[in-house]
């Protein structure tokens, strides 16, 4: 049975949507002295939330934006979670570039908040046309079969 993807992942919106989160979470680390405090601590936790969204439902084309949502905040707090567990290999990988992206360092209570509102902005981003089934208005057609 032939299984098309959603025609927005054909057109590659998620994938500008990681990029974009990527640079501007990036952006909020390294120039976070230009910005305002709130958005120097909060931003880079809250585009990383929103770029596994985007991630997630390009891997999970059948489930529904709030499914899509949840997963990401489930799988965010896991990671914060495991940032309370330092085993050495652990701490290998987090020593790398790519590994203290993905990973993090240190548990924070307030990245909890911060992945919610990631979340949250991926699930309006990603539901600004009608359902996922039917999101002709802005996307085209991305019925899933």
């Amino acid at each position: 049975m032939d299984r098309k993807k959603p025609e927005i992942i054909k057109k590659g919106f998620p994938f500008v949507v990681i990029v974009l989160s990527a640079i501007l979470g990036i952006g909020s680390r390294k120039y976070g002295n230009y910005l305002p405090n709130f958005m120097a601590e909060y931003t880079g936790d809250t585009m990383w939330a929103l770029a596994f969204y985007a991630l997630f439902w390009m891997f999970f084309p059948r489930k529904r934006n709030w499914e899509i949502a949840l997963l990401t905040f489930d799988f965010s707090c896991l990671i914060e979670l495991s940032q309370l567990w330092h085993p050495v290999w652990l701490e290998k990988i987090r020593s790398t570039i790519i590994g203290g992206l993905l990973l993090g360092f240190g548990f924070r209570y307030t990245d909890l908040f911060c992945y919610f509102a990631g979340c949250l902005l991926g699930f309006l981003i990603f539901s600004l046309g009608k359902s996922r089934r039917s999101n002709k208005k802005l996307f085209g057609e991305a019925t899933c079969l």
